[in-house]
């Protein structure tokens, strides 16, 4: 084997070389019933990251000029705090977030389409814990989509 092979079959990893051996895995979002494509297919890395961008520095923002007025350890507590009243209260009610609207995307329950209040209570406080939404399953679904049982699609 040449060495530039080796080099590109570690980059591209497990998954593509399982696909060269012939395994079909499909598309991120097939198992779970979504489309490849548009509307309520599964949301990209990216634009997810950019929603919780938006919504950490509003909150930030509300935390710096209402709360501590100045930038200390005390307003990324209070950010955080409201990080999360953000996320429970409108994921909860009206399924997505200020930051999610603004890149087009929304939390939906699997099983009914609407996230419950206890659910986003559940995803809400595992994604500021940070850690689970990190480990993602073969659909791109962080640990805190899996164990709320919803999933973050696009509009």
């Amino acid at each position: 084997m040449d060495n530039r092979q080796a080099i590109g079959s570690w980059l591209s990893g497990p998954r593509a070389a399982m696909e060269e051996a012939g395994a079909e895995f499909g598309y991120r979002g097939e198992q779970l019933g979504l489309p490849e494509d548009g509307p309520g297919s599964l949301a990209r890395p990216g634009r997810r990251l950019g929603a919780l961008a938006v919504d950490w520095a509003l909150c930030v923002l509300i935390a710096y000029g209402l709360i501590t007025d100045g930038y200390g350890q005390s307003t990324s507590n209070w950010a955080l705090l409201l990080f999360f009243v953000l996320s429970v209260l409108t994921v909860g009610t009206v399924g997505f977030t200020p930051g999610k609207r603004l890149f087009g995307l929304r939390v939906v329950a699997l099983e009914s389409g609407r996230v419950q209040p206890v659910r986003a209570l559940v995803r809400s406080a595992l994604l500021c814990l940070a850690v689970p939404a990190l480990i993602w399953d073969r659909d791109g679904r962080g640990l805190h989509d899996r164990l709320a049982r919803t999933v973050e699609v696009r509009i």
